[in-house]
């Protein structure tokens, strides 16, 4: 059921046509969760007055983000374990409602100023939602590309995860710098910053829609007994598996800081700490999304040919040269906020490009939904929950520079962690 030219062994009959608009609604909701927590990252500098009082908004807006980010693991738990005893499909369908769900909510929601202390409370419910949904969409459809994949082709198919992903972002960037353009600040801040919410729920229709139609992967037809057979998933995956774990903890924990460094973080951090025009950035952020989505196929293309390994590794060794170099370009002037976006995503696409791929080969079919679920949530809520929050608090302190000290840390634990990665380019999924 791997589409057109594939056989069920996953190897190509002939010339092979990708599927491209099962790829796409495999991928689709995870660009709808991403959308929804880049608009919140990015749109907190001017809804949060709404939802908290006094000169500590921004910080409890953020409080608020990582906090919904330590349900994630509980969500990669729960619905990952599904996604292995149930399919991957009704899993991927749940978490695509839930996380609309979670948007509309919060698009609707009434202020601290007519509900007082409720408002900031149903805040936290619509995140809390939300980081359960994108705990288990991301194991879920990571799973699923991987698993319908050709063997010698799934860095091509994991590339529609991060392809559809940075388009979604594109559009929430895109749409930043046009509501920025077009409304003033008081209107962004009194009624501007719910237009994206809103606009969440209809993609996450559209999501819905484009997923009805998914067929489940044999892999799962195959190995849903297996599934069943296992007891303490968890701790199954400790005992027979620890490497593994290991393993997607180190690379995560760099993928995850790139992320929120890059598509989260930095926007604040330039409007509120460096005085950067809130146009320059998203225009900027714009535009090296563009370049982000469009290096994700050649990427994965390319890791198909060369490998996992090399690839992850210039990821790593470039990242930990040049993200302090990179930070200090961080002030007034387009141009230098060009260089910064595009370098840093630029060179994130070695990794976003394969890593559905990289994962899903770390763990048999049994436990893949819930390996994956569990311990790469848990090491997102730990290192991407905290990152907008830690680089506000330190330039508070006038310690902006270590918050980039601290990525360029665990570049390098990445680094060594990825050198004693096997090399699974070409191989069968266990």
């Amino acid at each position: 059921m791997a589409g057109p030219g594939v056989e069920t062994t996953g190897e190509p009959t002939g010339r092979h046509r990708l599927p491209v608009r099962r790829l796409f609604a495999a991928s689709a909701g995870n660009a709808l969760e991403w959308f929804d927590w880049t608009i919140y990252a990015t749109f907190s500098i001017y809804f949060a007055s709404a939802f908290f009082p006094g000169e500590l908004a921004q910080l409890n807006t953020f409080a608020t983000y990582a906090l919904a980010f330590f349900f994630r693991p509980l969500g990669g738990l729960l619905i990952g374990r599904f996604a292995d005893l149930r399919g991957r499909k009704p899993a991927m369908l749940f978490t695509i409602t839930l996380m609309a769900g979670g948007s509309v909510m919060i698009g609707l929601l009434p202020t601290y100023d007519q509900i007082g202390w409720a408002a900031p409370l149903l805040l936290l419910v619509a995140r809390i939602a939300q980081g359960l949904s994108l705990g288990g969409e991301v194991s879920n459809a990571s799973a699923y590309l991987a698993e319908v994949a050709p063997a010698r082709r799934r860095g091509r198919y994991s590339s529609f995860f991060y392809l559809s992903t940075g388009t979604a972002v594109l559009l929430a960037s895109v749409l930043g710098f046009v509501l920025a353009r077009s409304l003033t600040e008081a209107q962004l801040e009194s009624w501007g910053w719910r237009l994206p919410f809103l606009l969440g729920g209809v993609l996450g229709l559209v999501a819905l829609w484009l997923r009805r139609t998914l067929e489940e992967t044999e892999q799962f037809r195959s190995n849903a007994s297996a599934a069943r057979r296992v007891h303490r998933p968890l701790l199954t995956t400790l005992r027979r598996h620890p490497r593994a774990v290991g393993q997607l903890v180190g690379f995560t924990m760099l993928s995850t800081l790139c992320y929120y460094t890059f598509f989260s973080a930095l926007t604040p951090f330039a409007v509120t700490t460096r005085g950067v025009d809130d146009v320059d950035v998203f225009l900027a952020l714009s535009i090296a999304t563009a370049l982000f989505v469009a290096l994700q196929y050649p990427m994965g293309a390319l890791s198909d040919r060369v490998g996992r390994r090399p690839q992850l590794l210039v990821w790593s060794a470039a990242t930990a040269i040049l993200i302090l170099p990179l930070s200090s370009l961080v002030r007034p002037g387009f141009v230098n906020l060009l260089v910064v976006f595009c370098v840093g995503l630029g060179l994130y696409t070695a990794m976003t490009s394969i890593a559905p791929a990289v994962m899903s080969e770390l763990f048999p079919t049994a436990l893949r939904g819930l390996g994956i679920g569990a311990w790469y949530n848990l090491t997102v809520a730990v290192f991407g929950g905290t990152a907008p929050l830690l680089v506000t608090a330190l330039s508070a302190a006038g310690l902006s520079t270590v918050f980039f000290g601290y990525v360029a840390a665990g570049a390098v634990v990445a680094f060594l962690v990825i050198w004693r990665l096997p090399e699974t380019s070409g191989t069968e999924l266990r």
